[in-house]
């Protein structure tokens, strides 16, 4: 006999073997049971999730020669020709392929005609939402209004291409893709039934590469099974499959942690002479320090992150060296080295300069953080005790345009806000603009996230003491951030300590802000040139 694949072998024959849908099959047995049954399904939901198993199982249920039965025989002649494909009372239609009117009349013409052999004649067109709208149309009259015996059931993994008219005409049911534990369980059932010698890791792994989809993963497992000579292991997958270990992204992530560029160039330069992709790589860690968010915020609920217990439990301590600040700066930096690698066109590039920067990130001072949250007030802190103008300059190794005799100094009992009303501050926007890029490089010193933020604004105002930074409609998540009481604070201190003046800042989005195309003359561009002695081959703009 022909060998038969995993993912054929393994096709559920019955509602209760489904993996994961059970808020589908329930609704499907319950109206077995009851005889409620609509003359039109809508089986929407990603590849490889069950769209067509619960179709044909659906079908077997109504046709089943014991009658209705929410479980079929799977004995009876016609359970087992609907499983073979071979049933004349069930039609399969590729959508893709049969997208025409023409075909569509065809249906029309047939769908008069009694089934041979069972109670029902049903039609499973997949792929529905190919159809051409003429043809949607052609088949609305028909789909409203079928005969008794004749049943309609469409999947797709695009329902938003259906037309409203056949949706409305539909049940429609929503399948979700299936967990990742879910699916490494499924995958532990054959690999018993099959006696298959595997690491309980490499099954995970395997669920985790398959973005939910069980049909995928079943087919990965079959082709390891190929691929091993013995027992499959850790390394055959990730030789399979191209992945990036759990390991690794813990290892660069503690790295990070302790300031240490040049190990964390090392180990990207280890995983690319390995051959692994440095885009799945990329999205990987990018993953990470989403799972490192939720581990911080929700005690390393397995849920959330859907990764074995020992994996979460390593995410929560791995979570509890780092503020959620550092980490959304972290999320921040990754997601823009694809901007980067356009500009440069080499991910590369733009993956070292932003490790280097992750890595030589310092964390923000506790002294500069505590008098805020001891107090529960919105004003800034108060200056320190009285510096020379060359101390702050030494301390940020910034140079600013001051004001020596003419900036007012405010009093020091006054809140903010009765600053802003009544001083009349002797500085201006002009000014500011000159010295804002110095302003954002003496706040890098103090806290890296809040300077990456305020780099994207632009001072656009001052009224009397108030100034207002607005930034490009699509940076919400930098206005948010600078929004808080700990950055707020930071910045304001900041301002007073450069500018001599106590300003209070409000952020706001506007249209008239456009993100810098700054190209070579980034900061982080002429840093990442002079650490690696460089030099520019192409830039594309």
């Amino acid at each position: 006999m022909s060998y038969t694949v995993f993912a054929l072998k393994w096709r559920p024959k019955n509602f209760d073997e489904v993996v994961g849908q059970i808020h589908v099959t329930g609704v499907l047995k319950n109206a077995i049971q009851k005889n409620r049954l609509a003359h039109a399904y809508l089986f929407a939901g990603p590849r490889g999730v069950g769209k067509t198993s619960c179709a044909r199982i659906l079908a077997k249920s109504l046709n089943c020669k014991d009658g209705l039965l929410a479980n079929p025989c799977q004995q009876c002649a016609s359970c087992k020709e609907i499983s073979e494909g071979r049933s004349l009372d069930v039609i399969e239609i590729d959508g893709a392929s049969n997208r025409g009117i023409d075909e569509i009349r065809v249906l029309r013409e047939n769908v008069k005609f009694a089934p041979t052999s069972g109670k029902f004649k049903i039609y499973i067109i997949d792929e529905v939402h190919m159809l051409t709208t003429e043809a949607f149309n052609a088949l609305l009259k028909t789909l409203e209004e079928p005969p008794e015996f004749v049943k309609f059931i469409f999947a797709t993994t695009n329902p938003n291409k259906v037309l409203p008219t056949i949706l409305s005409r539909c049940q429609r049911f929503d399948f979700r893709r299936i967990t990742a534990r879910e699916i490494a369980s499924q995958l532990e059932r054959i690999v018993t039934a099959e006696k298959i010698n595997v690491d309980k890791e490499v099954l995970f792994a395997i669920a985790k590469s398959s973005d939910g989809s069980l049909r995928d993963a079943e087919s990965v497992l079959d082709q390891l099974v190929s691929f091993s000579q013995q027992k499959i292991s850790l390394k055959d997958v990730i030789s399979v499959l191209g992945l990036v270990e759990q390991e690794v992204l813990f290892e660069i992530t503690e790295r990070i942690i302790k300031h240490d560029p040049q190990a964390a160039l090392a180990l990207l330069n280890k995983l690319i002479d390995e051959g692994k992709d440095i885009n799945v790589f990329l999205t990987n860690l990018i993953e990470h320090f989403r799972n490192l968010m939720i581990a911080k915020v929700s005690k390393a609920d397995a849920k959330l992150i859907d990764l074995p217990e020992d994996i979460c439990v390593k995410l929560l301590e791995q979570s509890r060296a780092l503020s959620l600040d550092e980490i959304f700066s972290a999320f921040n930096i990754l997601a823009n080295t694809q901007d980067m690698a356009r500009r440069f066109d080499s991910l590369r590039i733009g993956l070292e300069v932003n490790l280097v920067r992750l890595s030589c990130e310092k964390k923000p001072q506790a002294n500069i953080a505590a008098p805020v949250l001891q107090k529960n007030t919105e004003r800034p802190m108060q200056p320190p005790a009285e510096k020379s103008e060359k101390q702050h300059i030494d301390k940020r190794n910034v140079v600013l345009p001051q004001k020596e005799s003419t900036a007012i100094k405010p009093r020091k009992d006054a809140p903010i806000e009765d600053s802003a009303a009544d001083a009349d501050v002797n500085i201006t926007l002009e000014e500011i603009r000159a010295g804002w890029k110095s302003i954002v490089s003496g706040l890098s010193t103090i806290k890296m996230s809040v300077a990456t933020y305020l780099d994207e604004g632009q001072p656009m105002k001052l009224k009397g003491a108030t100034l207002t930074v607005s930034f490009p409609m699509n940076c919400s998540l930098h206005k948010e951030a600078l929004e808080s009481k700990d950055n707020r604070a930071i910045i304001e201190k900041a301002l007073f300590d450069i500018l001599k003046s106590r300003l209070r800042v409000n952020f706001n989005l506007s249209d008239e802000v456009v993100q810098e195309e700054e190209g070579l003359n980034h900061p982080f561009v002429k840093s990442a040139l002079d650490m690696f002695n460089g030099r520019v081959v192409k830039e594309d703009r």
